[in-house]
């Protein structure tokens, strides 16, 4: 066939399949020309989701008369003269594709006028059929309705969801743009029914409660940090507020919301620690830096960009956020159960937050009571409870794991006065390699019964013997004693395989373990990292693997168990992981198995001893997995509980 040039008409629907996806995709390109000409006041109309009726009314700088025509043509714009403007790009919009894609393939009507101006002037465009400019009064600024989206184009409206649907992808259209922008007033209705009405705020912290809760906006920690004339600067939310996905990650670029994967990964990096497995972190943050320093003409839709120096970038928001966290109480505080639930869209946290009514607020006489007593004023909070909050997902006692002899829990490398070492058990032969000092042990007493009534020492108060109660200066605070004991672990054996002082027991009599030939590929090509955790490892032949050592503080394990239990890591992601990773996941399995377990009685010196330790450590207030490992019952909720107030 011959070859010819595509007609107007195709190239512009070509260019709306691109750009056009959705009524959304209506709504973000026509708000951003609103922000684009100065506007104030911003208000979005959708009807039907928007397939029906978007109109979208700005008191922006206007558009004059005679330039009408030209603002519905292909790649005409006022935003660019040249290709150099391209790399120094300051405005959302600027290919000059929105306005002729959009009245290609709806009812298109554009009325505008600019402060000149006496009247304003009113444009009609019918799938693309433009009629002669007509005189019309209006406001200073522009009004586009744009209605039966897609009539002409009946391919794509077959693929339109449910209004409800539609409606909810122009709200968070919507929603990207009035974040970037506190400073703007927004109002989106839909059906005539007033869904947001934003006044201008200069403390975005308004803005993000407006629209994700009054918990969310309270729970903002405040990032400011600044390189080489780049700017990150916004807030992020305390570990207590998470999601199970990352649509509360919100991203902006020189006031543009971007999709970006890498500062993406580095959010969930300053995280690591913090969160349980599956959750991910809340983040409203903000990137300033001069326009020819990134590219954001990659991709139609303007949701991409790409750095100059990514590198860089993912650095400053990690270093940033990680430096914030180290410099703030993140211990989780209870509150009434309506602030507590993470995710309000959630029936399952709805229920969760139902359950959290009951609250440990006070115990008499060093025991829990079983049930209310109002004539007493004792509030009762039960033991399931406990566990809920601490993540534990099950009010049953958490037993060891079954791997013979229980494994000796508490080894700081650098313990205090009256601190204490792991005790195996007796009998058990170390070479002259293992440097177990000697020290007082901390072992869990093996003849404590099951449960018994909380004991009140002096420095804490251990219930259930899985739970510790102290107090500080703000109220009561309940801690997670194996949580609390595997942080410090963590953190002890990460400061050593950083240092490279690992300690390690050499067996006398090296251990074959027998594996499968992928797990036998994996530890051997893992090798190094495990020599740094104290794991050293030889080839026997066959799908055979000979352990030579292993960490000290696993001594009651068996190298077989060791060893599986790391291959079992090395292959739980499909794929070779990243060296830190690695390292960083054989950690927390290692500070996991040696921390005392919930239902493991402790004296009153190891609690005393303990809670000492809480305080030698940076991120204590999260277990390695991102559980808590204490919640503060603050005055104020004891009072309010009390009836005190």
């Amino acid at each position: 066939p011959d070859i010819r040039q595509l007609p107007p008409s195709v190239i512009n629907k070509i260019a709306a399949g691109e750009v056009i996806e959705r009524p959304a995709s209506v709504v973000k390109e026509l708000v951003e020309n609103s922000v684009d000409a100065g506007a104030t006041r911003i208000e979005v109309t959708l009807a039907a989701g928007g397939s029906e009726l978007i109109r979208v009314a700005d008191n922006g700088c206007g558009i004059a008369a005679e330039q009408l025509s030209l603002a519905i043509a292909s790649h005409a714009t006022s935003k660019i003269q040249d290709a150099d403007d391209l790399f120094r790009v300051g405005t959302l919009g600027f290919r000059g594709e929105a306005l002729a894609s959009i009245a290609e393939i709806s009812r298109f009507l554009i009325r505008s006028r600019t402060a000149e101006s006496n009247s304003g002037a009113q444009l009609e465009v019918i799938g693309g059929q433009a009629r002669a400019v007509e005189p019309c009064g209006c406001g200073v600024g522009t009004t586009i309705e744009v209605r039966d989206l897609f009539f002409n184009t009946p391919v794509r409206r077959k693929f339109m969801r449910a209004a409800q649907t539609e409606v909810s992808h122009a709200t968070e259209a919507f929603t990207r743009i009035a974040l970037a922008y506190p400073a703007v007033h927004f109002v989106l209705r839909n059906n005539e029914r007033i869904v947001y009405d934003l006044p201008p705020t200069t403390d975005w912290r308004d803005r993000i409660a407006t629209f994700f809760g009054a918990d969310v906006g309270a729970g903002l920690i405040p990032i400011d940090a600044e390189d080489g004339g780049v700017r990150l600067f916004g807030y992020v939310a305390n570990p207590h507020f998470s999601r199970g996905n990352n649509r509360l990650q919100y991203l902006f670029l020189n006031g543009r919301c971007i999709r970006d994967r890498s500062l993406q990964h580095a959010l969930g990096e300053a995280y690591r620690g913090l969160l349980l497995t599956g959750r991910f972190p809340i983040a409203f943050l903000r990137l300033e830096m001069p326009a020819d320093m990134v590219d954001v003409n990659v991709h139609p839709t303007k949701l991409e960009v790409r750095f100059q120096d990514s590198g860089r970038i993912y650095s400053q928001l990690l270093g940033a956020l990680r430096r914030k966290f180290l410099s703030t109480d993140l211990t989780a505080t209870v509150q009434s159960a309506t602030a507590t639930s993470n995710d309000a869209s959630s029936a399952h946290d709805v229920a969760r937050a139902e359950q959290l009514r009951r609250e440990l607020v006070g115990w008499a006489q060093g025991q829990i009571p079983s049930s209310p007593d109002v004539a007493t004023g004792v509030a009762v909070a039960d033991q399931p409870q406990l566990d809920f909050r601490f993540d534990r997902g099950s009010s049953s006692a958490m037993p060891s794991p079954s791997f013979g002899s229980r494994v000796p829990p508490f080894q700081p490398f650098d313990a205090p006065p009256g601190g204490f070492a792991p005790r195996g058990p007796a009998g058990s032969p170390h070479s002259a390699e293992s440097s177990f000092p000697p020290a007082p042990s901390f072992a869990p007493s093996a003849a404590s019964p099951a449960t018994t009534p909380a004991q009140l020492i002096d420095r804490g108060l251990q219930l259930h013997n899985r739970y510790l109660v102290t107090e500080n200066d703000f109220g009561i605070v309940v801690i997670d004693q194996h949580a609390l004991h595997e942080r410090i672990l963590y953190e002890q054996l990460r400061a050593k395989v950083l240092a490279g002082q690992m300690e390690t027991q050499r067996l006398l009599v090296p251990e074959p373990v027998s594996l499968t030939p992928a797990e036998a590929a994996a530890a051997l090509e893992a090798r190094e990292s495990l020599r740094q955790l104290g794991i050293d490892i030889e080839p026997f032949g066959g799908d055979t693997i000979l352990v030579t050592s292993y960490p000290a503080m696993l001594a009651n394990l068996g190298p077989a168990e060791v060893l599986r239990q790391v291959v079992e890591q090395l292959l739980a992601g499909g794929k070779q992981p990243d060296r830190r990773d690695l390292v960083d996941e054989l950690l927390h399995m290692i500070s996991c198995k040696a921390a005392i377990k919930a239902g493991d009685h402790l004296s009153p010196e190891e609690v005393s001893a303990l809670l000492e330790q809480r305080h030698l450590f940076h991120d204590t207030h999260h277990c390695p997995h991102g559980r808590p490992t204490a919640l503060v019952f603050t005055k104020e909720e004891l009072d309010k509980r009390f009836k005190r107030i």
